[in-house]
């Protein structure tokens, strides 16, 4: 049974969701504060995360930057604001995906689901690829190791930054528009949250890129998307 960690500090918010969850087969931990969410979620083991924006004491952006360096499973914002500076941020600091109250009940489940099955895909230990590794230039990509090194230095990457990397790398030279590459990592409609994809290769770019103002790898084509340049 996938367990869940719901840090939420609107109680009724935080029931529909555990309601909704466990009816679906999961188990479901809450905390109703930063401070304690942080404390649960760096002390027990989790599937996902559900972390609310505003919360008392530390807030969702504090949480997600700390809880990233701990776990990279997926973190699933859920937020009052519409702003997409929020969003950027939240995506900015680690977090996978977002979903804006209020929201479907049915679609937080999907996304969950959807999270989660890629998650597991991406790190199951019986994982086949075709690759031992992708190299390019100073890129070194270790698809079964799940591990990347530029030169000597290892890389540490999100679960999303390292599946829309090894995507785009194992498809050298290929356009890929932002509605494409969201479909592919995420799994979901694309419409309205090209954001996600845009601020996923401006970390990628700033973690492997030596000047990622002249990016060597992941390459913008205007009006189109990004390749991988080879």
């Amino acid at each position: 049974m996938k367990h869940i960690l719901i840090i939420e500090d609107d109680k009724a918010i935080a029931e529909l969701e555990r309601d909704y969850l466990e009816i679906n087969g999961f188990k479901i931990e809450i905390a109703a504060d930063g401070d304690e969410g942080l404390e649960i979620a760096t002390s027990k083991d989790f599937d996902l995360i559900l972390l609310d924006l505003m919360l008392p004491g530390k807030n969702g952006f504090e949480l997600c930057r700390e809880i990233r360096t701990k776990t990279d499973i997926p973190i699933l914002m859920v937020t009052a604001k519409k702003e997409s500076i929020d969003k950027i941020r939240g995506l900015g600091l680690g977090a996978d995906d977002y979903i804006v109250k209020p929201f479907d009940p049915a679609e937080l489940v999907a996304r969950v689901n959807a999270h989660l099955s890629r998650y597991e895909r991406l790190t199951s230990a019986d994982k086949q690829t075709s690759q031992e590794e992708i190299i390019v230039g100073k890129l070194r990509i270790l698809p079964k190791a799940w591990r990347v090194y530029v030169g000597d230095e290892e890389i540490k990457l999100t679960t999303k930054e390292f599946e829309l990397l090894l995507f785009l790398a194992s498809n050298p030279n290929i356009v890929f528009t932002k509605e494409t590459l969201f479909s592919r990592i995420w799994g979901m409609n694309a419409m309205g949250d090209v954001a996600t994809v845009i601020v996923h290769i401006n970390r990628l770019r700033e973690k492997i890129e030596e000047d990622s103002g002249d990016p060597s790898y992941i390459e913008t084509i205007w009006g189109a998307g990004y390749r991988f340049k080879i």
